[in-house]
């Protein structure tokens, strides 16, 4: 099923419609069809989903909270022609097994980590979102040696967070113990926070692959840890720490970075494209059009594109 396309002519156009610069120079649609073989690895006594598409250096795309592999399906294409495409569906997300964890950001990364070594990815370019760029950019300070780029979009480090204030808002309340009842009897991350976080909206088609993972309370669970592991407040004081740390490595780092950011973003915005280039030596930003949280879902052209010239100018550097 192919949702709407939009064609624009003009920069006003581009932040004045919903739908904005979502395929601004082909009008090519946002398809809501996952048209990719699954693929599993055994990771720490676990099965872990993921596709594998095209051939060459790897680029890895890392996901975040409450969605899958199936959020990167329009933004792969623009890359497997020339280079090999993996996006993982994290522990107990997607089609991923969920084994009786925690599912805290350690959890994650000590499958994200072993996932990477079970495929044996060499030369790695990391494309991050959400709680996937902690998680890559975690793997990138400890691994520098095999990671080539990194790519990130509406990102959980500095200054974004660590925040000094506790949570408020939606996510204070899942933070809370109201957040059982939110997250895992109504499924509000799925059923509100994501739909929200689109600027054009979801197509049911699409709805019904984001639900898919989530049929049960108990199934939920990693949904509602994430949003008690963002660092806030000083707390969790171990993730205040992971992500205190990302923000000094990227300070030193020479690894070379793309921040993709969009208009009116919700974690990252203008002002943070700002703080990039002031904090980071290597990074390059690039506006890829409105969009919200999940700006995969509204830009995947634009940001397809974008990536795959930056990869392609990283081998001539």
């Amino acid at each position: 099923m192919l949702v709407r396309s939009c064609v624009v002519a003009t920069a006003a156009a581009l932040l004045a419609s919903p739908c904005a610069a979502i395929q601004a120079a082909s009008g090519a649609a946002i398809s809501a069809d996952f048209p990719f073989e699954s693929h599993y690895v055994e990771v720490l006594g676990s099965r872990m989903h993921y596709v594998d598409e095209g051939a060459g250096e790897p680029i890895l795309f890392i996901h975040g909270n409450p969605t899958s592999s199936y959020l990167w399906r329009n933004i792969i294409p623009y890359v497997s022609d020339d280079h090999r495409a993996i996006a993982v569906d994290l522990i107990g997300m997607g089609k991923s097994d969920k084994p009786d964890i925690a599912y805290t950001f350690q959890d994650h990364s000590r499958y994200v980590n072993a996932f990477i070594e079970a495929l044996g990815l060499r030369d790695v370019t990391l494309v991050l979102h959400d709680w996937g760029s902690v998680l890559g950019f975690h793997y990138a300070l400890e691994h520098e040696e095999n990671v080539v780029g990194i790519a990130f979009m509406e990102a959980i480090i500095p200054p974004a967070f660590p925040r000094e204030a506790p949570m408020g808002g939606t996510l204070g309340r899942f933070r809370s113990q109201e957040g059982e009842e939110l997250v895992l009897q109504q499924n509000q991350f799925v059923e509100g926070v994501l739909p929200g976080g689109v600027a054009r909206g979801l197509t049911e088609a699409e709805m019904e692959q984001y639900r898919a993972p989530y049929p049960t309370p108990e199934s939920r669970l990693p949904t509602l840890q994430w949003p008690r592991e963002l660092p806030a407040g000083g707390e969790p004081a171990r993730n205040v720490a992971v992500v205190e740390r990302v923000g000094e490595w990227m300070r030193r780092t020479e690894v070379p970075m793309l921040f993709l950011w969009a208009r009116p973003g919700a974690l990252n915005n203008e002002a943070f494209a700002d703080a990039m280039i002031e904090r980071v030596a290597n990074v390059q930003t690039s506006f890829v059009g409105e969009g919200r949280h999940y700006i995969q879902e509204d830009q995947p052209e634009m940001i397809g594109r974008t990536l795959a010239d930056w990869r392609r100018r990283l081998e001539r550097d």
